[in-house]
């Protein structure tokens, strides 16, 4: 009896360990973000600063804008993805090994990155803006404001629909779409009739997933937005800014996102419980060959997509071995921009990204693993509660989450500000859930009896978890991490706000020097993250053994 209670007070101390480190920097972070929005600078309790943002056309209309970028990049990418994974799933198309992988780059980009490329091809003096104007005559004025921003949104984000839906499509029972096409149906008229309601489900979801993407990402409306200007601009101006900065009404701005993120969310996880359903492809969907028009057809759209979505990854490479005479390139090939960042003021940058890459991937591969354990194989109120906690700081922009570090961590007893642990635990809390999720899906895998069975021989249960369940999870974990991995040395949205001159990372040094111009500097940096992510999702793919990516 005294050993069972053992076993369980040691599952137990550590659900609560867990528990407490959530509370510390996620609740009390958010719990001060809230407190700070209602609280005036007398000290009393107020909505005012609310009512300032809802009264001024300015600042509301700035959420309104969001709005507007987010459902015109959600619709463009769910159709786009949607398109994708029904050609590379039905037809054979040359080549579709590679263009996923390329797809899956793309993705994996930071869409602000897209945002440079693209004013290196289409802004005002792009190199495609030149030819269209010279030789058409036609006068265009760039990649900037609203289009442009839901062209590098859509681009960027549909990728992760395509991911989404290409799984979906993997598990359908084709024989339903056969019976469509013996029934007359057209091929637009089986994708309209059968298959898009049958993935309903998980085209939601994964629109969803891009919608809380697209309205949380600020590096992208600050890069080409100019005069159009969206929620997340606003609020880094307002707790970033020059002049004018206000941390209550920052802290208000907050509390509105997360409300909406929120909402978003809970949305997400009301379809997933609501309509999903199991279905055993007893004759799974298999790419058809086909010819003539169709087959041309096919081929160029997904290769027309394609080139269209790594395209931004093509330039920043490209441009890295031009010359740069300020913003201006001389067309000649050169090596200087490699030279100037790994100049030992400027090296710092790389090994920092990561260093601190390392740190917070080793965090979320321990405290994954046990969250996964605990959340199944230890269900209860309280590890049902950790489970839901360990998506807060995913859903929620990485931007207030910042912020709210930047609140919380700025005094004693935890000063935490300025440092490289704080752009740790950011990075480790923000992209764990990658790791969580893929663990949790390959330890509901491994039938209980197998570690019962070791109990029953006399093993520990901390030994057997340690020597049997953790090897048998192994997998799974390495692949979820690997997916963390290039996450987190991607993120730019905390890390701009947390960030100091000896805790700057990959990300944040590509932002600067595109704000200051140094273009030559800024796609050198891009090349050496693009490397990085691209080597990544190659080991990604050695470990899983899977030759594509689909959820």
């Amino acid at each position: 009896m005294n050993t069972a209670k053992k076993k369980l007070n040691i599952w137990l101390v550590l659900a609560l360990a867990i528990l407490a480190l959530f509370l510390i920097f996620v609740v009390y972070p958010i719990g001060l973000i809230l407190y700070k929005s209602i609280l005036m600078e007398d000290g009393t309790i107020s909505f005012s600063y609310f009512a300032k943002f809802f009264s001024k056309k300015f600042y509301w209309s700035t959420l309104v804008n969001s709005f507007k970028v987010t459902i015109a990049s959600t619709l463009v990418s769910a159709v786009l993805g949607l398109i994708m994974a029904y050609l590379l799933r039905s037809i054979k198309i040359k080549g579709s090994k590679y263009l996923n992988i390329l797809i899956v780059i793309s993705y994996l980009s930071p869409p602000f990155i897209g945002a440079y490329a693209w004013v290196q091809l289409l802004g005002r003096n792009g190199v495609i803006t030149r030819i269209l104007n010279s030789v058409f005559n036609a006068k265009l004025g760039g990649i900037y404001g609203f289009a442009g921003i839901v062209l590098v949104f859509s681009l960027q984000s549909f990728p992760l629909v395509y991911m989404y839906v290409s799984g979906a499509l993997k598990n359908l029972d084709n024989s339903l779409n056969e019976a469509a096409e013996s029934l007359g149906c057209s091929t637009v008229q089986r994708v309209w009739k059968v298959i898009v309601p049958l993935i309903t489900p998980t085209l939601l979801a994964s629109s969803l997933l891009v919608f809380m993407r697209v309205f949380s990402d600020f590096g992208t409306p600050m890069l080409i937005g100019e005069g159009y200007k969206t929620f997340p601009v606003l609020l880094y101006s307002q707790f970033m800014g020059e002049v004018s900065t206000d941390a209550h009404y920052a802290a208000a701005l907050c509390v509105i996102v997360i409300v909406i993120t929120l909402v978003l969310f809970f949305l997400q996880k009301y379809i997933g419980n609501r309509l999903t359903y199991s279905m055993s492809a007893l004759k799974p969907m298999e790419p058809q060959k086909v010819t003539g028009i169709r087959n041309v057809l096919a081929h160029g759209f997904v290769y027309l997509v394609v080139l269209a979505a790594i395209l931004p990854q093509l330039t920043v490479i490209t441009t890295s071995f031009l010359e740069t005479r300020g913003a201006s390139y001389t067309g000649q090939f050169t090596l200087q921009n490699y030279k100037n960042i790994i100049m030992p003021k400027n090296i710092s940058t790389i090994t920092n990204t990561y260093l601190f890459g390392l740190a917070a991937i080793i965090l979320v591969v321990i405290l994954g693993v046990l969250i996964s354990y605990l959340t199944v194989r230890k269900r209860s109120f309280l590890t049902s509660i950790l489970d839901t906690l360990t998506m807060f700081p995913y859903i929620i922009p990485g931007s207030v989450l910042g912020i709210s570090f930047l609140y919380a961590f700025n005094k004693k007893p935890l000063l935490l500000s300025g440092t490289a642990i704080i752009v740790i635990i950011s990075l480790c809390i923000r992209r764990m859930p990658y790791t969580i999720r893929s663990s949790t899906a390959i330890i509901g895998q491994i039938s209980p009896s197998v570690e019962e069975a070791a109990i029953s021989l006399g093993s520990t249960e901390v030994k057997t978890f340690v020597k049997i369940t953790v090897p048998m999870m192994m997998a799974g974990v390495l692949s979820g991490a690997i997916m963390s991995w290039i996450t987190l040395i991607s993120e730019l949205s905390s890390s701009i706000i947390l960030y100091t001159s000896k805790t700057q990372t990959l990300t944040v040094a590509i932002y600067t020097e595109v704000i200051r111009s140094n273009f030559g500097n800024a796609a050198a940096y891009s090349t050496v993250l693009t490397i990085t992510s691209v080597l990544s999702l190659l080991l990604f793919f050695k470990v899983s053994g899977s030759e594509d990516i689909s959820v």
